[in-house]
């Protein structure tokens, strides 16, 4: 059996990953479950499982059955589980350093955190090489362009697209945005998510870091990386190779189809929950328009630049998105908030871990100062 460790089991992804779990078995033990903040829900979850190992990152928790807290607590976890395979859905930059402790750990990573890449995309690659892991991408996009290029010679390869929804205001006119409530921004047409990529998704700063995680992942040059709003959340990414034909995954939306696959790797499962029949289904696709979505085209300039420029560029985002959450500042000013942090020099190169979290403290506290100034 191949022994399972859920790093954001609460959530979405989380809670995907326990159900596909739960109907296999006979061929997954679950070894441990961490959660943020929701005590109740991460000891409802772990009932069925007696012998799995609890984390409990935010608080100390109340119940004797929770072994682990704090941010200490889940490296521990990880370093203590003796785990086959880690899902890493946690959601952030805090979910980098579970990332490194799973590879350092020589433990295979299933990644739907993608701010691992977009912070230390060369680290994360060198330690899953260096330890003999393998890194499976669980973001329906990555996982789709990770089969897309499997077996094929990078040569072979033109471009690589990503397909988004556009979220709820993509056919929004520029002109009501300043009218955007938290409730609107909120309400994503396709996907159910936590509220901070839900956000993202109506900003296009969650593609903006699935540009910079490609990038990283499959070490594409990000001018051969482009971005095509797909209302019907049907095509996932597509691939051009130098005939210029086009090769697309084509799938439900449905989260447990990526993960699934990471769990089960190399072995491909039939699933029961995600037929999807093209029948009378119509497929539309646009440009994205980057006076709408000011992030995604930061995204695109951050990954061109590289060096520490992604790292600022996330900080910015997760602040100005708690600030926007927590009523402190308008919708647009997320991109705002992103914008004046990305002014300041980010130039300098990281090799450690410690100097990737040293830039982000940095962001951090630019982007905090800009809230304050125009915090309404």
């Amino acid at each position: 059996m191949k022994r399972v460790l859920i790093l954001g089991s609460t959530g979405s992804i989380g809670q995907s990953t326990l159900e596909i779990i739960r109907s296999h078995h006979e061929e997954f033990r679950l070894v441990g479950l961490q959660g943020h903040s929701n005590e109740q829900k991460l000891l409802k979850d772990a009932a069925d499982y007696p012998d799995a190992s609890l984390c409990l990152s935010a608080k100390k928790p109340g119940s004797e059955k929770i072994k682990y807290h704090g941010s200490q607590g889940i490296l521990d976890l990880i370093k203590d589980s003796d785990a086959d395979i880690v899902v890493n859905g946690i959601v952030g930059a805090s979910g980098l350093m579970p990332s490194v402790q799973t590879l350092k750990c020589g433990i295979d990573l299933a990644l739907a955190n993608k701010e691992s890449m977009v912070l230390a995309g060369p680290l994360i690659k060198h330690l899953a090489s260096v330890h003999r892991c393998r890194l499976l991408p669980v973001d329906s996009e990555h996982s789709a362009i990770f089969y897309l290029l499997e077996n094929r010679k990078a040569a072979t390869i033109s471009e690589i697209i990503l397909t988004a929804s556009g979220g709820p205001f993509r056919n929004r006119e520029i002109d009501d945005f300043d009218s955007i409530t938290k409730k609107d921004a909120l309400a994503h047409p396709t996907w159910d998510m936590g509220p901070k990529i839900t956000i993202d998704s109506a900003t296009m700063a969650n593609k903006g870091l699935e540009v910079i995680e490609a990038q990283q992942l499959f070490d594409f040059d990000v001018d051969r990386i482009k971005v095509l709003i797909h209302p019907q959340s049907y095509v996932h990414s597509l691939i051009r190779t130098k005939d210029l034909a086009l090769y697309a995954q084509i799938s439900a939306p449905d989260m447990r189809l990526p993960i699934q696959n990471a769990l089960f790797y190399p072995v491909m499962k039939e699933v029961p929950w995600a037929y999807l029949d093209l029948a009378g289904k119509t497929l539309e696709f646009q440009e994205p328009d980057f006076r709408k979505f000011p992030m995604l085209k930061y995204a695109f300039e951050c990954a061109d630049l590289r060096k520490s420029y992604s790292i600022a560029y996330n900080a910015a985002n997760e602040i100005a998105v708690d600030a926007f959450l927590g009523d402190r500042i308008k919708y647009k000013s997320i991109a705002e908030v992103t914008e004046h942090t990305l002014q300041k020099d980010w130039s300098n190169k990281y090799n450690t871990v410690e100097e990737i979290l040293a830039s982000d403290r940095k962001a951090r506290n630019t982007a905090e100062k800009f809230v304050r100034k125009i915090t309404i």
